[in-house]
């Protein structure tokens, strides 16, 4: 391995010694948090880097110098420096830097951090790890920065005199952050002086640092500079008023200004309507002469120089986010306005064109600021002028945007070369784009470098050469250089790249910025790459020359470099160079290469192009093109028939030699054999006739000239071998009788070419005849006589065919047969027709006149001549079918008749087949809805729709027309964009349209509903690999049809002329709120940042904002190739967690998948399989000498083999030394074994045995047990989490919480008048019931009557505990209109019960959760009132995934439906002390009556049918609650093995029966096998099953069910009897094993701890939102304490938890049915008393002693319940902080609860039944009220007595 890793350190060694530096990377600085500002030393180049909790120094090439650690810092906002342990709630938190300035004259560097307030330290330029100053005890004017990340703040150094002294000082400009300083702007001087400490604030300027405006202007400060003396701030902010949009000013105020009285803001605007109005970043830069000439050309700016300084600001719009621009102010024109502004304020009343021009910012008192009487002329100011200053926004400078792009830049610098202003404009998604600011800016490259998609920090630097820019993102700083001119090798790609900063420097042959070609100052040497122009070859002279020639050749180059006398040119022709070149005037002259040295022809050309190069000092290429070397002898290939034209014609002038028949250069020679016009050479031509019938023997002749010297031989088509002589005239020629044979098509050309006989040489011969054939095309008469008469075919009856005339020899008819039709198209018709009908046929008609009358079925047809075929089509246009009379007669069902056509000379032809008229009626449509947005398929069913044709049919819906996809039996159409205003929309007609007079109605049928929503999805990134799992929710997405995710390529300059492309994925999964999609794969090699993600829903398309695509991510090669016995293997790389988590990233080692624990961006954590899996190919298994196995990461559709990996080979001893090793011990021991067998009696013997025997089945009983109960906890303890996270939460409504809470414990439970609302009252009575019960409430409304009444009762010795409860949960729903007196009268009570308590020296026994008092029932109350909002907020969710989990643990192994003991709980008692054998089955459930679909359901084959039952009810019916579930005994159960059914229950005949013993049924009883179909079905009547029983008998044997058991069975007598005989030892064993099953207890507590840890910290964690009620209660008890002295902390502790943990929670933690819609059954039961018990134990302060005798509860959760009394500690505590709940927010908050909920709760019949007591307690609650002097004053008694009279009947009547 050592050897292994010595050489990869050479290679890596070698790699980094021979790397070219023109191809290397670019130079990197990573950040391990959150980079904040950069800024660099422009005298050393030095770079400081301010980040999350660090602060670098790199030097020019982003090499670490040094590097100082500001944080993590322990701080609060709310402490005060210097934060110490007296500040209880510092934590470490992060210190964001927020300043960084450099005092170069000092050497100091000045860091500003957020923490601490935002004190700002010195630090040592050269080493920033030295600390020069720092101090956090100077108070608040030492604040300069911001404590919040949020904030920005900038800065600049100045300076500051005072009595002549000269001070460094550095200006800040910061935002508002809550626990900030309030200064705006602020000077901060860096050394003491006088009272000023370093960085003390040394300027008070109360207008531009007071309080007001910082909570309302929302400073966002982007920039700061200093210029000709003053210091300019450039932010965004709002206006102060209601409006929250931002408007960017710049303001500026004089250096050394003692007050800030020149301090200005002028607004700037970007675009004419400022609709990019929110600065980002800024530079200030001189223009260069190109863009300084352009903005003074355009007026605006008036006359701008070179060196003008010009700010570039980039903006974003709060109109369209999705865009930004970026514009420039010239500081000369931001000067001029702000000096308007002054002088208008100074001197002018602040009035410019008769417009108010200044305000005064930050003040509402503007309106007398300016005068007219201050003609001073104070650049900066003065204490008695008006300050400070703001222009209006009508006056504010405005400039159009340089360049608009979509997407935010985030940063800008700008430099200039040659004259020419570049931009770098760095954007949100990690891009740095170069800018060429000319007349028309254009963006012309990026920057290099990887994108990562992170935002470009606007730090955007250059180094101190201007050659290199410092790109910083969120952790990472490269170094790029401004160009990259070198890596373009020639002059076409230099140019194209339009660098303003590249050219070609044409006499060296390279791409390079100007100052590096070296004559670059000469004519021509250097090409600007803007320009786009290289030098080129213009003309040659001569143009062409032959191939066998050579002479010199004059190049004519007008864009030829200047040239220097020792400058040698030299020409290049193919691979000869020839010499040196003269060159005279652009005019390079050189000699053409020798015809040897020339390349052959090409075939099928007769010119050779031949590649020239012109070159100085015999290597640099100045320019290039082609010269062409002809070959005359080559022409002749153009065209072979006419070799002497091709010859002379050609291009080249060439001329003929008509003897040696051969084509030369021209020359001289005159010479009759010599031809050099086309007219001269020898040829034939004129061939008659023209038109050659097919299968005619016929003469040709044509005429020939120039062919004195030729005898013609043969003649022959080009295209056919035969051949003719010919008898030779003069001049005419005849070839005789020469028959063609073709039938491909009507005509075709043939060519004839001649040839001399002797020599086989084509002589010229342009003889083209047209060959014609009559029968193709034209097979009926009619076609034949519409042939063209030049052709003179003629349709010979005979052969019934059309030929040529000569060869039919049969008389010719006058009139071709009658029509013959073939088909109609359609065959169906509607009954008012106006449909086109196509008859097919033949003869027809030879013209569109010739038809004469149509009928079709009887019915006149309209001609439709325009579309008229001859002879074989015809259409028409039908009419209404005819009626026969009588008229008024319905319609004959069928209308049918043959078609007759008649033509020209009264010929007719009737169709065999038959038209019929019929009535479509379409009477369907489905679906019946669908988005407004359109493009839903409808399918139109009905009867008879596919009469008439496709073309005939028109489907609209509601007015909108629907496109007709298909037309038959059925019809579809795809829906259009609904334009009405209503959606959804009201039912809306579906009409189909018949031609042009038929039209079929479908009313109301079909509505345009609400397009479906896009609410949010997730991820929102993907790989361009693809596949990964995207679930968009939303609604309505049942409507639509076809969903699919789209990715569009968005084109930008980078892109043009690139043909559209998408790629496109279906959903997988739809239901109404939730899309699933794999994300498209898209291709690797387009840039991401120009992907655009889309759904598209039918016709509607939505746009996914923010979704992202990366570049695949890139994996390293693994450096740990063995799998250690850990089994983790780390694969690194980059870019893994852009798109991918631990959770759905793959890994396999061969062909096992094994588990990603951890998954970060560098880094993926796996957890190997333990034991060596296969090979994944079938390659490596072939291969078995090699244990490496292919490790592959999958992310979606991506795979990537990451590397091999093995597992090492145990150590193997060899056979011959195990074999000794094993059986010498083995002999040994037998030995020995041997001898003391003879030594032992045989008694003794067999008593040892059987002990031994006995111990050693009890070892492996235990051994066995103990294990199986460990594999099941390691197997479950997985994933209970996101089972029940994905659950819909069913919280009760307020109602149903509140009656549950209050009276579901009741003596008559869920039959209580309160929670049933059912009171009798006789109709007649009502009003007056009604009447007398509001007056009865306004009596409980009185204080007095209400504290009366409850006395008396509680003093009565029969209004017992369940009597005081109910009267209070009464109580409590009669008030709840006015929860704040309830609330009054619950303290009242409390404060006499309290007192009472006190006084009896025993405060500790007040609010016991078992005590009987009133008040205490109404306390539990109010707290189930007021938490109920916190349940359904905070505490809900945890409670019911604990539930969740709970029931889970539960119903995964075997419950006894008798005992109520299951195998997995919390409670000893209830558990199941057998081992019961089961197994896991899943059934597939179909619901009878719900559709086809089956729901699989997990269940074991003990269960029995009615637990089967319950687990299928929960499975299927998940989503709904509980109440909303059908109930067991309404449902059956049936299972179909085979044909027939069998109805599954808990008892029937089949049931077995030991003793007198009966077994319920179960799956296993009835062999019911895995994934075995069951069917559900509701019954009609819940009466019990024995009813339908058939017989007496199964009745009675079914009643016997006393004595049933479900999987134990009781002992009974007679088994005791039994037992007694056996062995005492047996029942031992027994016992001894049966607590072994206790380890199961842990299983189930180990599997629960996480949601029972999540539950307590949810009620009692220190991030818990306490409810106001609790803080509010509480406050009330620590007061109470105060005022009693008797009152310790252990008592107040036990108050609090009386009141609120073991009153309320204690109570929800038993009982989630209080709060959810759910069922609790006994065995879960069960085990929240043992959870509820524990949180009571944590509740109290004593300590519980543990030991053996313990409960086994008590001891499960020992460990953890001094760490909950912990957490109840800390929470009282933590309230007890808490800023207090005054009187005033708690009655709101309460009025609030009351307003919300009261309308809902049975008031009428709580104060119906509170009357009840009334009337019960009359006579002793009169006699109380009448001892009352208050109640007497109130006339109580009189109202009560005239209450009781209106209900005089009451108690009787109901």
């Amino acid at each position: 391995m050592e050897r292994r890793w010595a050489w990869h350190f050479a290679l890596v060694v070698l790699a980094t010694i021979y790397l070219s530096p023109s191809h290397a990377k670019n130079t990197e600085f990573h950040s391990d948090t959150l980079i904040n500002n950069v800024v660099v030393n422009p005298r050393t180049g030095r770079l400081y880097v301010g980040a999350v909790n660090t602060l670098y120094q790199l030097n020019p090439e982003l090499e670490l110098e040094s590097r100082a650690d500001t944080g993590p810092k322990r701080d609060n906002r709310q402490c005060t420096p210097p934060v110490t342990d007296a500040c209880e709630e510092a934590v470490d938190t992060d210190n964001h830097n927020k300043l960084l300035l450099i005092h170069a004259a000092k050497d100091t560097l000045v860091v500003c951090g957020s923490v601490f307030r935002g004190i700002c330290s010195l630090r040592n330029l050269s080493n920033v790890e030295q600390l020069l100053y720092f101090s956090d005890n100077k108070g608040e004017k030492s604040y300069v920065a911001s404590a919040e990340e949020s904030v920005s703040v900038v800065g600049v150094m100045s300076y500051f005199t005072k009595d002549k002294d000269n001070f460094t000082v550095f200006l800040v400009g910061k935002g508002y952050g809550s626990h900030d300083s309030t200064k705006l702007i602020s000077t901060r001087i860096l050394q003491d002086y006088g009272d000023w400490v370093v960085f003390d604030s040394i300027i008070e300027a109360s207008a531009v640092q007071a309080n007001p405006f910082v909570l309302r202007y929302l400073h966002d400060f982007r920039f700061s500079f200093k210029d000709g003396g003053f210091v300019y701030f450039l932010f965004s902010r709002t206006l102060g008023v209601q409006d929250t949009k931002n408007f960017t000013f710049i303001s500026r105020m004089c250096e050394d200004d003692q007050g800030y009285y020149s301090y200005t803001e002028l607004q700037l605007n970007c675009s004419a309507t400022n609709k990019y109005n929110k600065a980002q970043a800024a530079f200030v830069a001189a223009p260069g002469e190109a863009l300084a000439e352009i903005m003074s050309k355009s007026g605006q700016d008036g006359q701008v120089s070179p060196s003008d300084k010009v700010l570039f600001v980039t903006f974003t719009s709060d109109e369209d986010p999705s865009t930004s621009a970026m514009c420039m102010y010239p500081l000369r024109s931001i000067n001029t306005r702000l000096v308007e502004i002054i002088q208008a304020c100074y001197s002018k009343n602040g009035i410019i064109n008769n417009k108010a021009a200044v305000y005064s910012p930050y003040s509402s008192k503007s309106e007398e600021l300016c005068s007219s009487s201050n003609q001073v002329s104070r650049p900066c100011g003065a204490e008695f002028l008006p300050s400070p200053l703001a222009s209006k926004a009508e006056f504010a400078l405005t400039a159009e945007p340089l360049l608009v792009r979509k997407g935010h830049m985030t940063a800008v610098a700008v430099a200039v070369e040659m004259g020419h202003a570049v931009a770098f404009l760095g954007t949100a998604t990690g891009e740095v784009l170069k800018v060429h600011l000319s007349a028309q800016p254009e963006v012309y490259g990026r920057a290099p470098g990887e994108v990562t998609g992170d935002k470009v920090n606007k730090n955007l630097l250059l180094d101190s050469s201007l050659q290199h820019l410092y790109i910083t993102t969120e952790k990472k700083i490269t170094k790029v250089p401004v160009q990259a001119c070198h890596l373009k090798t020639d002059c076409h790609s230099c140019i194209s790249m339009k660098d303003p900063y590249c050219g070609w420097c044409v006499l060296e042959g390279k791409c390079t910025r100007k100052q590096e070609c070296s004559r670059s100052a000469e004519e021509n040497t250097w090409l600007w790459s803007p320009n786009q122009q290289c030098v080129q070859i213009k003309t040659f002279d001569p143009p062409s020359l032959s191939c066998r020639k050579t002479q010199q050749v004059d190049i004519s180059v007008p864009t030829l470099p200047s040239l220097r006398p020792s400058d040698q040119l030299f020409c290049v022709f193919g691979s000869v160079v020839n010499g040196a070149a003269v060159v005279e005037s652009r005019r390079v002259t050189c000699s053409l290469p020798n015809p040897v040295d020339i390349p052959p022809t090409p075939e099928e050309q007769d010119f050779v192009s031949v590649p020239v190069k012109i070159l100085v000092n015999n290597e640099i290429e100045v320019t290039s093109g082609e010269y062409h070397f002809y070959n005359c002898a080559a022409t002749v290939r153009k065209n072979q028939n006419t070799p002497c034209i091709a010859c002379v014609t050609s291009e080249w002038g060439c001329q003929w030699n008509a003897v040696d028949h051969s084509c030369s250069d021209r020359d001289d020679t005159v010479d009759n054999r010599i031809v050099k016009n086309a007219d001269n050479c020898p040829q034939f031509e004129f061939p008659d006739p023209h038109l050659i019938p097919v299968g005619f023997k016929i003469p040709i002749s044509f005429q020939g000239r120039n062919l004195v010297i030729y005898k013609v031989r043969q003649v022959g088509p080009a295209q056919s071998p035969i051949s003719k002589h010919s008898k030779q005239t003069s001049e005419i020629n005849i070839c005789q009788h020469l028959p063609f044979a073709y039938d491909k098509q009507q005509e075709v050309n043939v060519s004839f070419h001649i040839k001399d006989r002797d020599t086989e040489r084509k002589i010229d011969s342009t003889l083209t005849v047209v060959l014609y054939n009559c029968s193709v095309g034209r097979e009926d008469c009619s076609l034949c006589k519409h042939a063209d008469a030049k052709y003179k075919c003629v349709w010979c009856a005979a052969s019934r065919s059309c030929v040529y005339q000569e060869l039919c020899l049969a008389p010719q008819p006058a009139q071709c047969p009658d029509p013959e039709i073939t088909d109609i198209v359609p065959r169906f018709g509607p009954l008012n027709g106006r449909i086109s009908v196509t008859i097919k046929g033949s003869n027809m008609g030879i013209k569109k006149e010739d038809i004469k009358t149509i009928t079709v079925a009887g019915v006149d047809c309209v001609h439709q001549e325009d579309r008229y075929s001859v002879s074989t089509s015809v259409v028409c246009e039908i009419g209404p079918v005819r009626r026969a009379p009588p008229y008024d007669l319905p319609l004959e069902p069928t209308n049918s008749g043959a078609v007759v056509v008649e033509v020209e000379g009264g010929r007719r032809g009737t169709s065999e087949v038959f038209f019929t008229y019929r009535d479509p009626k379409p009477d369907a449509v489905d679906p019946v809805k669908g988005p407004a947005a359109g493009g839903t398929v409808i399918t139109i069913s009905g009867e008879d729709l596919d009469t008439a044709s496709k073309d005939d049919v028109a489907v609209s819906v509601g007015g909108v027309p629907c496109e007709v996809l298909s037309f038959g039996p059925k019809i579809t159409c795809k829906t259009g964009r609904y334009r009405g205003q209503k959606v959804p929309s009201d039912p809306l007609s579906v009409t189909v349209k018949y031609g042009k007079n038929t039209t079929k109605d479908i009313p109301d049928v079909y509505q345009y509903s609400e397009n479906p929503k896009v609410t949010d999805y997730h991820p929102k990134a993907s790989f361009v690999c693809g596949g990964r799992s995207i679930v968009v929710m939303g609604n309505g997405f049942d409507m639509i049809q076809r969903a699919t995710m789209k990715v569009l390529l968005s084109t930008d300059e980078f892109s043009q002329d690139v043909t559209p492309v998408e790629f496109v994925q279906d959903a997988h999964s739809k239901n109404d709120s939730v899309l699933q999609f794999y994300s498209p794969p898209v291709n690797s090699s387009l840039d991401t940042s120009s992907l655009r993600t889309v759904l598209q829903l039918d016709n509607l398309m939505e746009e996914l904002k923010s979704f992202d695509y990366h570049p695949d991510p890139i994996f390293d090669q693994l450096t740990k190739n063995v799998i250690t016995e850990t089994g983790i293997i780390i694969v690194t790389g980059r870019g893994f967690s852009r798109a991918m988590t631990a959770k759905e990233a793959q890994a396999f080692v061969g062909d096992a998948s094994c588990h990603v624990n951890i998954l970060q961006d560098d880094k993926l954590i796996l957890e190997a399989p333990s034991s060596q899996p296969s090979a994944r190919s079938k390659r490596q298994r072939r291969d078995t000498t090699s244990d490496l196995l292919e490790l592959v990461v999958k992310f979606g559709h991506g795979e990537w083999i990451v590397g091999s990996v093995y597992y090492p080979r145990k150590d193997e001893l060899p056979l011959p030394i195990i074999i000794p090793a094993v059986i010498i011990p083995m002999l040994l021991f037998i030995a020995v074994s041997f001898y003391c067998y003879r030594r032992k009696s045989q008694q003794a013997e067999r008593e040892y045995e059987k002990v031994k025997h006995q111990l050693e089945t009890l070892e492996e009983s235990v051994r066995d047990r103990c294990k199986k109960e460990f594999t099941d906890l390691m197997i479950e303890m997985e994933d209970h989490t996101s089972d029940v996270s994905e659950a819909r939460i069913p919280f009760l409504d307020y109602k149903t919480y509140t009656d549950r809470n209050f009276f579901l414990p009741s003596k008559d439970g869920a039959d209580d008048a309160m929670i049933t609302g059912k009171i009798q009252i006789p109709e007649a009575r009502r009003a007056i019931v009604a009447q007398a019960l509001n007056q009865f409430s306004n009596l409980l409304n009185s204080k007095t009557f209400l504290i009366n009444f409850i006395h008396t009762l509680e003093n009565r010795p029969d209004f017992n505990a369940r009597s005081r409860g109910y009267f209070a949960s009464l109580l409590t729903v009669a008030l709840h209109g006015k929860l704040e007196y309830y609330t009054d009268i619950m303290r009242t009570l409390l404060l006499e019960l309290m007192d009472e308590h006190v006084q009896n020296k025993n405060p500790k026994l007040m609010l016991l959760i078992w005590a009987i008092k009133l008040v205490e029932r109404m306390l539990c109350n109010w707290m189930s009132i007021c938490l109920y909002q916190f349940l359904r907020d905070t505490a809900g969710e945890p409670l019911y995934k604990l539930y969740k989990a709970l029931k889970h643990q539960v119903e995964k192994g075997p419950v006894d439906a008798k005992l109520k003991k299951a195998k997995y709980t919390l409670n000893d008692t209830g558990l199941l002390g057998d081992d019961v054998e089961y197994s896991v089955l899943t059934l597939q459930v179909l619901v009878h009556g719900e559709g086809p679909d089956v729901t699989p359901v997990k269940v074991l084959n003990c269960d029995t049918i009615t637990q089967v039952k319950e687990k299928i009810i929960d499975q299927v019916y998940r989503n709904l609650p509980y109440s909303q579930r059908p109930k067991v005994e309404s449902v059956a159960l049936e299972w179909r093995p085979g044909s027939t059914g069998q109805i599954l229950s808990d008892l029937d005949l089949t049931s077995l029966k030991e003793g007198r013993w009966k077994r319920l049924n179960t799956l296993a009883h009835y062999n019911v096998r895995d994934n075995a179909t069951l069917v559900l079905s509701r019954v009609l009547h819940t009466q019990s099953f024995h009813q339908h029983q058939d017989s007496h008998e199964e009745k009675s044997a079914l009643l016997e069910d006393d004595n049933t058991f479900h999987l134990v069975r009781p002992a009974d007598e007679i088994d005791e009897v039994k037992s007694k005989r056996g062995s005492m030892k047996d029942k031992a064993m027994t016992k001894a094993i049966t607590e072994i099953y206790l380890t199961r207890l842990l299983s189930v507590k180990g599997t629960l701890q996480q949601f029972v840890d999540d539950f307590f910290r949810s009620m009692l964690g220190s991030s818990t939102v306490v409810p106001p009620a609790v803080k509010y209660f509480f406050d009330f008890l620590d007061e109470q304490a105060q005022r009693h002295d008797n009152v310790d902390e252990e008592t107040l502790h036990i108050w609090k938890t009386n009141s609120l943990p073991l009153r309320y929670w204690v109570n929800i933690l038993r009982n989630p049915h209080f709060i959810f819609d759910v069922h609790v059954t006994e065995v879960m039961d069960a085990s929240l008393h043992v959870i509820a018990q524990t949180f009571m134990d944590a509740c109290t302060k004593t300590e519980h002693k543990l030991s053996r005798e313990s409960p086994s509860n008590k001891l499960l959760y020992a460990k953890e319940i001094s760490t909950y009394k912990k957490m109840v500690d800390d929470y009282y505590k933590g309230i007890k902080q808490m800023v207090s709940v005054s009187d005033q927010d708690m009655n709101t908050h309460l009025a609030e609860v009351s307003r919300q909920h009261t309308d809902k709760l049975n008031t009428q019949v709580a104060l119906h039944q509170l009357y009840q007591y009334a009337s019960k307690y009359y006579d002793v609650i009169i006699q109380s009220l009448d001892e009352d002097p208050a109640a007497q004053n109130k006339q109580l008694t009189l109202r009560l007595q005239q209450i009781a009279a209106a209900l005089e009947n009451k108690v009787t009547d109901l």
